[in-house]
C-alpha cells in the first residue's frame, strides 16, 4: 500500500494523490480541481495551507521537529552563508524564507531536496520557480551549518499547479549506463551506498601498477592535442611520455592519499583509475597526504591552488571533480578486501595511524561538488574507464543527485 502522510501533515497537505509526487491510497478518490474535467486536485486552497508555520517560526524551531512550512522560494543555497538567485547549479537545495525578496540568509530556511522530488522543484530544472509561494514537509535539521528542513517527502505551490518534472538525470544516460544502476534505482542513504558499493564493485579488473601510465594517456588524453595528457591540478597539457619522477615530469598521483589508505601500490585502491590521476612531480610532492578544504597560501606552481599545513584546495575547475574521486572511494571500499575501510570526515590534520582510512573534509568536498558538477571531460574519462579498462563507474560523475541521497 502506498505511504500515507504522517497526521502532523494532514492539516496542510490533504493531496497525498494531489501533487502527483505520492499516488493516492487505495479506496481514496482524489478531490477533482472546480472547474476542471476531471483529474486529480491540484491546488493549494486556504483551509489546506492553514496549518502551516512562517519560516520564522520554523527557523526558531529545534532540530527533530517534524513541520509543515509556508514561505517563498528566494534561492540555492551553495555554501555555508551563501545563497544564490541564480544561475542554478543544480536541483539539490532550496532557500525559503516568509519575504519573496529576502537576502539575508540568516532569515532563510535551507531545505534539501530528496532524489524524488528534484525534477520537479529544483531550481536548476525549473527557475521560474524562484519567488514562488510553497508549502514543503520535513523535519528540522541543520543543512550548510544553518536552519535546515530534511527528510523533505512532499512540496507544493501555493494557488498553482506543481511544474512539470523535468527529464531525469537517469534519461540522459545510454541504456547499458542505465541498466548498470538498474538495482540503486529508488534507494537513498546507507541503502543507495550499500546497492552502490555493490555495483561498483563487481567484475572489477583490477590493473598493475605499471599499467597506469598507458591507461592514462588514454583516460586523461588532452582532447584538442593527441599525443598529450591534462595535469590534474596545473591544468597544464604535457606530453604524454614525459612521465617519470624528474621535476618536469608527471606521475600518478592519487588523490585519496596512499598513505592514507594503506594500500600503497596495490592492485585494487592503488590502481584504482577513478582517483588515480597525472599530476606535476612537484606539485604533487607539495600535495602529499593533505586533506582537502577551502584556505592556505598560494601554492606558486599550480595557478588558483592553495595549501597550508592541514589541507589542499585545487583550481576551481577540478573541485568538483576531486570531491567525486573521493566520495567514490568511500563507496567502492569498505574494508571487505583486505583494505581499509575509506570515511570520509569533517575533521582535517589527522597523523599517523588516527590518519588511516580518513580524509577530510567532508561539508568542503559537498560544497565543491555542487559548485563545479561534471563536465565532458569528467564524463568522457568516466566512460573510458568503464568501456576500456576496468570496468565500472563512478557513480556520482552519472548522476551527481546520488551525493546528497547518501550524504
Amino acid at each position: 500500500m502506498p505511504p500515507v502522510l504522517a497526521p502532523r501533515r494532514l492539516g496542510v497537505l490533504l493531496l497525498v494523490g494531489v501533487l502527483g509526487l505520492l499516488p493516492a491510497c487505495a479506496g481514496q478518490e482524489p478531490a477533482e480541481e472546480a472547474g476542471s474535467a476531471g483529474g486529480a486536485r491540484t491546488l493549494l486552497d486556504p483551509v489546506a495551507t492553514a496549518g502551516a508555520t512562517a519560516v520564522a517560526q520554523a527557523l526558531a524551531s529545534p532540530d527533530g521537529t517534524a513541520l509543515s512550512v509556508r514561505g517563498h522560494l528566494v534561492g540555492q543555497p551553495v555554501a555555508p552563508g551563501e545563497v544564490v538567485r541564480g544561475p542554478f547549479s543544480s536541483d539539490l537545495a532550496l532557500a525559503v524564507a516568509d519575504d519573496p525578496g529576502e537576502r539575508d540568509p540568516a532569515r532563510m530556511l535551507l531545505v534539501q531536496l530528496p532524489a524524488p522530488l528534484r525534477s520537479t522543484w529544483g531550481l536548476a530544472s525549473h527557475p521560474e520557480l524562484l519567488g514562488a509561494e510553497v508549502v514543503l514537509g520535513g523535519e528540522r535539521a541543520s543543512y550548510f551549518s544553518a536552519a535546515g528542513l530534511k527528510q523533505v517527502d512532499a512540496v507544493a505551490l501555493v494557488g498553482a499547479a506543481p511544474p512539470t518534472p523535468a527529464p531525469s538525470a537517469a534519461g540522459d544516460l545510454p541504456a547499458v549506463v542505465q541498466e548498470y544502476y538498474a538495482d540503486a534505482e529508488g534507494r537513498s542513504g546507507d541503502d543507495l551506498a550499500r546497492a552502490l558499493h555493490e555495483i561498483v564493485s563487481t567484475d572489477v579488473e583490477r590493473l598493475r601498477y605499471d599499467e597506469l601510465w598507458e591507461a592514462l594517456r588514454d583516460t586523461d588524453a588532452d582532447p584538442a592535442a593527441p599525443g598529450r595528457v591534462i595535469e590534474l591540478y596545473t591544468g597544464d597539457s604535457v606530453p604524454g611520455d614525459a612521465n617519470g619522477g624528474d621535476p618536469e615530469e608527471w606521475n600518478r598521483e592519487h588523490v585519496w592519499p596512499q598513505s592514507r589508505g594503506g594500500f600503497g601500490t596495490a592492485a585494487g585502491p592503488g590502481t584504482d583509475l577513478h582517483h588515480v590521476r597525472p599530476a606535476d612531480v612537484s606539485v604533487n610532492a607539495d600535495r602529499s597526504s593533505l586533506d582537502f578544504d577551502d584556505g592556505g597560501s598560494p601554492q606558486g606552481e599550480a595557478a588558483d591552488t592553495y595549501r597550508d599545513a592541514d589541507s589542499w584546495e585545487p583550481r576551481e575547475a577540478v573541485k568538483g571533480d576531486v570531491a567525486r574521486m573521493v566520495l567514490y572511494m568511500a563507496v567502492r571500499y569498505e574494508g571487505g578486501d583486505g583494505f581499509a575501510d575509506l570515511e570520509v570526515s569533517e575533521q582535517v590534520g589527522r597523523r599517523d595511524l588516527d590518519a588511516l582510512g580518513h580524509l577530510g573534509r567532508l561539508s568542503t568536498l559537498l560544497r565543491w561538488h555542487e559548485q563545479d558538477p561534471p563536465d565532458a571531460f569528467e564524463r568522457a574519462r568516466n566512460d573510458a574507464i568503464f568501456e576500456t579498462w576496468q570496468g565500472n563507474r563512478n557513480p556520482f560523475v552519472d548522476r551527481p543527485e546520488w551525493v546528497a541521497a547518501i550524504w
